[in-house]
C-alpha cells in the first residue's frame, strides 16, 4: 500500500474542506463549539465540521489529540486507542475502539486509520486520516468495524491572540451496522462537541499537573 500517496491525497482533501466556505449549515451550538454539516462527496451521508477556540498553541494541541499516551487519558468516547504501526515520524496506523453510545443505542465501534500530521505556513498544524485495510487488525465480533472517510483536525493560531488556537474538526464516518439515519445525525454533532470540550478540559488538567 502506497501510504505516502494516500496521505498526500487526504491532506489535500482536509485542506480543501478547511477552505470551503459554501453550503455549510449550522446544526448545533453548545459549550462554545459550533457544528455544521453539508452533504459529503465521499459517501451517501454528511460531512460534519466542529469549530472551537482552545487556549493553547497548535504544537501542543495536535499531539495531545492524536498520540495514544495523551488521548487515552482524556477522551471519554474511546475504550482504547493504540498505535499499530509507525510508518514515519509523522505517519502511523492507529486502532480506536469506542464505547457504546446513547444507552447502547449505538454499540461499540472500532476503526483502523492511517493518520498523517502535516504542518503549513503560519503555525497551522493538521492531522489527516482515512480508514485502511490492515491484516494485523481484522474485525472482531466484539464490536462493529466502522470506516472513516477523509477526516482530520486543522489547528491554527488566532491572529489576535497567538497563544490561543482555532480548532476545526472534520468527520464523515460510516458507522456500519443497521443504524437509522436519524440516530447517526443526532450522535455525530454531540461527538464533535464532546471531542473539543474534552480536549480543552484535558489540556487544562495536564497543564495544572505539570
Amino acid at each position: 500500500m502506497d501510504y505516502k500517496k494516500i496521505t498526500d491525497e487526504i491532506s489535500e482533501k482536509i485542506l480543501s474542506y478547511s477552505q470551503d466556505t459554501s453550503g455549510w449549515r449550522v446544526i448545533k451550538v453548545s459549550k462554545n463549539v459550533t457544528v455544521s454539516s453539508k452533504p459529503s462527496k465521499e459517501y451517501a451521508g454528511n460531512i460534519y465540521r466542529g469549530e472551537g477556540i482552545i487556549e493553547e498553541v497548535p504544537s501542543k494541541i495536535i499531539p495531545f489529540m492524536y498520540l495514544p499516551e495523551y488521548r487515552n487519558k482524556w477522551d471519554k468516547a474511546l475504550k482504547s486507542y493504540s498505535l499499530l504501526e509507525s510508518i514515519d515520524q509523522d505517519t502511523g496506523i492507529y486502532h480506536s475502539v469506542t464505547h457504546s453510545y446513547g444507552m447502547g443505542l449505538i454499540s461499540s465501534r472500532d476503526f483502523v486509520d492511517l493518520l498523517h500530521v502535516k504542518a503549513y505556513p503560519g503555525g497551522i498544524l493538521t492531522t489527516n486520516s482515512i480508514s485502511v485495510e490492515y491484516s494485523n487488525c481484522p474485525p472482531t465480533p466484539s464490536c462493529v468495524r466502522g470506516r472513516n472517510n477523509p477526516c482530520g483536525y486543522v489547528c491554527s493560531p488566532l491572529p489576535e491572540n497567538p497563544e490561543h488556537s482555532k480548532l476545526v474538526v472534520f468527520i464523515q464516518p460510516e458507522l456500519g451496522g443497521m443504524l437509522p439515519c436519524s440516530v447517526v445525525e443526532t450522535a455525530l454533532p454531540t461527538t464533535l462537541i464532546n471531542l473539543i470540550t474534552e480536549t480543552r478540559a484535558g489540556l487544562k488538567s495536564f497543564k495544572n499537573r505539570n
